[in-house]
């Protein structure tokens, strides 16, 4: 009897330190290819989770009132695995209405801590779906919207069954879908994470309504460890994004494993230009397939390109005619290129608000400057001197400033000029390596990329960040404008580099940037 009660004791301790942890867990018999079952983070009502064996499904019950900032709230269902491995399915609601933004997921999560980080594919109640993830314990939760919501065909207010993956390769983590013949391919959201094995892998839904209870059934179900075969080369996935300055959600707008670089921005917002193979294409925003812009006898062109502040005309840099970066300007829509620097190699940057005048770097003498020229050709002039490289010119909105980056000070920071090239004064001064900043149309924010200190140039497949710095009316840095009191802050972090961001991808309103993302991935 005393043993009994010794052991009842123990019992009721470890419920209640897991209650205090924020973690409920309750195991069972059989859970398929997972091993228990908990509730997550503070919920008002238990969840719960039944396993068909015959069917090879789950039926995931869970409260919560949201999975998102730095804490989360759900119910899992679990299993510990290491290393590389996929789990898939086809995911519907079961009940009718309920919250628009419930999130039924496929996940990886560090611990079953409240503030852990994780991975998810969370498939939300309008049909939305995101890779959305949390890289430190407590840390904000990020999101990659990878498919946008659209009409309900399933239980009122769901958006029927939708299918899809979350794969891990090494610290690389990202969705998938069926393609044609069945066979879970990349969709284009990838993050990276660094997480100690072993993780807790499964499935979880949250109400995203405390009071509630929500159900989602996951089909067709598989969870597989995966093993690299010594033949398999990695495949090189580029995805066009935008993302939010003030949500800082990511969104893909477009996924190719074709090498595509520097997206623009069009003037009314309707496209985005980007070049692939040497030539350049345009995009619908909304979504559809690239179209090829006319650019006759210029077939080599580079990521440094843009359009004219009226939309009217484009400037590319090509490198058809002896394999030295030159610069034309033709009619946007497509057409003949006309030459306007003679001299090579040069690389367009940037373009006057007036549409008079195109800034761009060129090498003269074996050393890398900052130059303007007449949009008619002519004359060019150089406006810096430094020794070493001065890149990526770009005109402020108001025509008063060119940003520009140089390594004069001994890392590649960010400077600023007068446009005729008086008045060099530097602008950002930290352990970075600082490329290619782009002032917003609005004159507000300075969007830049940034590597590490020890990475030389501007290298593809690295890890790089999309930076943002508040600027007042007269351009100068603003601290106490962003969060934490500071003047700049981390917009994205994303594996790229070359490509992602060469030229301005400002939204016409401001409000967003377009980039390029990229990951090597096995087949």
């Amino acid at each position: 009897m005393n043993t009994w009660l010794v052991e009842f004791g123990r019992l009721i301790f470890i419920w209640v330190l897991l209650l205090s942890l924020g973690v409920a867990e309750v195991r069972a018999a059989d859970f398929g290819v997972f091993e228990a079952q908990l509730d997550i983070g503070s919920v008002q009502k238990p969840g719960s989770a039944v396993f068909d064996a015959a069917a090879n499904s789950y039926v995931v019950s869970g409260s919560g009132e949201n999975m998102w900032f730095t804490n989360d709230a759900c119910h899992m269902v679990w299993r510990r695995m290491s290393n590389d491995f996929s789990l898939s399915a086809a995911v519907e609601w079961v009940n009718a209405g309920g919250n628009a933004h419930r999130k039924a997921c496929l996940i990886v999560r560090q611990t079953v801590e409240p503030d852990a980080p994780y991975v998810d594919v969370a498939i939300h109640g309008n049909g939305l779906v995101s890779l959305q993830f949390r890289a430190t314990p407590g840390g904000m939760t990020h999101e990659i919207q990878a498919r946008q919501p659209e009409p309900a065909s399933g239980a009122q207010g769901a958006p029927g069954t939708l299918t899809f993956g979350l794969q891990r390769q090494g610290d690389v983590f990202f969705l998938t879908a069926p393609d044609a013949s069945g066979k879970f391919v990349p969709q284009g959201a990838f993050t990276r994470l660094r997480f100690t094995d072993p993780v807790y892998v499964g499935l979880a839904v949250c109400a995203h309504d405390a009071k509630a209870i929500e159900s989602a059934r996951f089909s067709h179900l598989a969870l597989q460890a995966e093993t690299a075969r010594a033949e398999a080369k990695a495949v090189l996935h580029c995805a066009l994004e935008t993302v939010a300055i003030n949500s800082h959600d990511r969104r893909l707008r477009y996924h190719t494993t074709d090498l595509i670089e520097a997206p623009n921005w069009t003037r009314d917002g309707r496209f985005f230009l980007f070049n692939s193979g040497g030539h350049m294409f345009r995009l619908p925003a909304g979504g559809g397939a690239p179209e090829r812009i006319d650019t006759g006898a210029a077939h080599r062109c580079n990521n440094d390109h843009g359009l004219s502040p009226d939309g009217t005309q484009l400037a590319i840099s090509d490198q058809s005619q002896d394999g030295k970066s030159r610069i034309y300007v033709l009619p946007s829509a497509g057409g003949a290129p006309r030459l306007i620097t003679p001299l090579a190699p040069s690389y367009w940057h940037g373009w006057s608000p007036d549409g008079s005048t195109l800034a761009y770097c060129a090498e003269r003498d074996r050393e890398f400057d900052v130059y303007t020229i007449p949009v008619q050709g002519g004359q060019e002039t150089r406006l810096t001197s430094a020794p070493g490289l001065d890149d990526g010119p770009d005109y402020s909105p108001d025509g008063k400033f060119i940003y520009f980056n140089s390594e004069r000070s001994g890392s590649m920071q960010i400077w600023r000029m007068h446009p005729d090239g008086t008045h060099q004064e530097q602008v950002t001064a930290d352990d970075f390596n600082n490329w290619f900043a782009h002032p917003s149309p609005d004159g507000r924010w300075l969007v830049f990329l940034s590597y590490a200190r020890d990475v030389k140039g501007h290298p593809a497949n690295q890890a790089v960040r999309l930076r943002l710095l508040a600027l007042d009316g007269a351009g100068h840095p603003v601290r106490g404008a962003l969060p934490a009191n500071q003047a700049i802050i981390d917009l994205a972090e994303l594996f790229g580099g070359q490509g992602t961001i060469n030229v301005c991808s400002w939204s016409p309103d401001s409000r967003e940037v377009a980039f390029v993302s990229y990951e090597l991935i096995r087949p």
